[in-house]
């Protein structure tokens, strides 16, 4: 069990701005936080580890004033403090970024950022001249060249989430509580992230950091804690632990991601991509993907890695219906499936796990059972009716395998942590009994416990004859299960290697620097 006051004794003396002090928290029947004490420091970095559904998010909506604690006191620089909502949190200096995005994509960059908090002229009206002034200032200052009238919904999810980030600069918190901040960044904008956050800690502003990245963590952290089960079980400053010390206090062992499965025959290539041409809806003239082919086996487990715009999303995302390509053909089992829709490709057996899962892969007011049965509903509808049982038998068994950690099928889908939302994504598809599956960046907010279930899954589907499809920015996945790495780069294969590859040779085929 965590202790704080030898948590006291170890870290700096640094101020404590912010404590939480015998937290608990429950939703129902479940007990989410027990007797949690964490404290956050003055200009430091504190990282909060812990696996999917072990209460990080719990305890950071209830130190930035989203759910109301069930017992405990939070203390503001030795006052107690209580809140009703973000915006009392807010107004004493907290600020928290979510997992999910909570952007509005009808609305502009400035609007997002200044949604809520209008400026406004001595005339009342609101000063649009001044917010994009100050927009485009952020973005400057997060290296990221986004025009601040750009409409949101035409931004990659790496793009969103550096104006998510932009919106909390822009209130000039005291506490930045960054919850998974680089899921979907590129090692050049986590570079530029880690800079802003250096600078602001130079300011005195406190961070609390979490992120599945362990290795990433590491580099920014200046203390650490551990939680799980809702318990805090473990604390040390940055001088005293590493990638082992984290691994074994999140999970009770030390493990790696696996290696390709072996000792069977792939089977005929299941899907053959051929000459694809996607065109850039942005820039005219330009292909995203430009001119690629490539082959999938039966049984064969391939990696495609790239930095972000190399073109990876677009390239499964036309594969499996969402975007038209522009040339070129693609073919399910020697079958030509160009010309389907998705539902038809899905019917074939062709899926995708899409890397932005609140917006594409879930439907939110639907329960944990509703969302896993969605894509596989014909398979227990006959004559228009539903076989109730036949569906809670197969949500029954998608719950087991993927391992979601939920109450059951009648669960709300906003119950599960988003590691647990992935897994329900995966389960779906999986439930269709699909001969190709593609995912897109398929461990974004996915723990190392999670993240190493899954890739098992991979394997095993692999070994019963799935031909498997993934896209990473992590090379450490591309050195997994992998029995071929796939380099995008511009929109085109720039190198492919077996599973001897290292990592500086997948890096320099990609364009991205080794030191990064």
């Amino acid at each position: 069990m965590y202790n704080n006051q030898k948590s006291k004794a170890k870290t700096t003396s640094r101020e404590v701005i912010l404590s939480a002090r015998n937290v608990e928290k429950r939703f129902g029947a479940v007990q989410a936080l027990k007797e949690v004490n964490f404290d956050i420091h003055r200009g430091l970095v504190t990282t909060l580890f812990g696996e999917n559904g072990a209460g990080k998010s719990t305890l950071m909506k209830i130190l930035s004033g989203v759910i109301p604690q069930t017992a405990g006191d939070i203390v503001l620089e030795g006052k107690n403090v209580c809140f009703s909502s973000p915006s009392d949190a807010e107004a004493l200096g907290i600020t928290i970024i979510h997992q999910e995005l909570s952007l509005a994509p009808n609305l502009n960059v400035r609007d997002n950022i200044f949604m809520g908090r209008e400026l406004t002229k001595i005339s009342g009206s609101v000063d649009y001249s001044e917010e994009a002034r100050q927009a485009e200032l952020l973005m400057k200052e997060l290296d990221e060249p986004i025009h601040p009238l750009t409409p949101v919904e035409d931004l990659r999810v790496g793009q969103q989430q550096i104006v998510e980030i932009a919106r909390a600069l822009s209130k000039k918190s005291r506490i930045l509580i960054m919850d998974e901040p680089t899921s979907a960044l590129s090692a050049s904008e986590v570079e530029t992230l880690f800079k802003v956050v250096r600078d602001l800690k130079s300011k005195g502003v406190s961070i609390v950091y979490i992120s599945h990245h362990l290795e990433e963590a590491l580099q920014i952290t200046d203390h650490a804690v551990v939680l799980r089960d809702g318990v805090m079980t473990a604390y040390a400053p940055r001088c005293e632990i590493d990638l082992q010390w984290i691994v074994r206090h999140m999970v009770g062992e030390s493990f790696d991601l696996g290696s390709p499965p072996e000792g069977y025959e792939q089977g005929d290539i299941a899907l053959s991509i051929q000459h694809l041409c996607v065109s850039d809806d942005n820039v005219a003239d330009r292909y995203v993907v430009d001119d690629l082919s490539l082959d999938v086996r039966a049984g064969e487990i391939v990696c495609i890695y790239g930095l972000m715009g190399a073109g990876r999303t677009e390239l499964l995302e036309c594969v499996a219906g969402r975007v038209r390509q522009s040339e070129g053909k693609i073919l399910l089992q020697s079958q030509e499936v160009s010309h389907y829709n998705i539902a038809q490709r899905i019917e074939r057996g062709l899926v995708l796990v899409p890397e932005d899962r609140q917006r594409d892969g879930l439907v939110a007011t639907m329960t944990v059972g509703r969302n896993l049965s969605l894509a596989s509903i014909n398979a227990f509808t006959r004559k228009g009716l539903t076989s109730s049982s036949l569906e809670e038998g197969m949500v029954a068994s998608a719950i087991n395998k993927v391992h979601i950690k939920t109450d059951g099928g009648e669960a709300e889908i906003g119950s599960l942590s988003g590691g647990n939302q992935q897994k329900v994504v995966i389960g779906k598809m999986l439930a269709t009994n699909p001969d190709v599956f593609m995912l897109d960046e398929p461990s974004r907010g996915i723990d190392i416990g999670a993240k190493a279930e899954v890739f098992k899954l991979l394997s095993e589907g692999a070994r019963e004859g799935l031909a498997v499809v993934f896209t990473t920015s992590e090379v450490s996945e591309c050195l997994s299960i992998p029995h071929r790495v796939v380099v995008m780069s511009k929109g085109r294969i720039s190198a492919e290697f077996g599973p001897g590859v290292s990592k500086e040779e997948i890096m320099a085929a990609s364009g991205e620097s080794v030191a990064a």
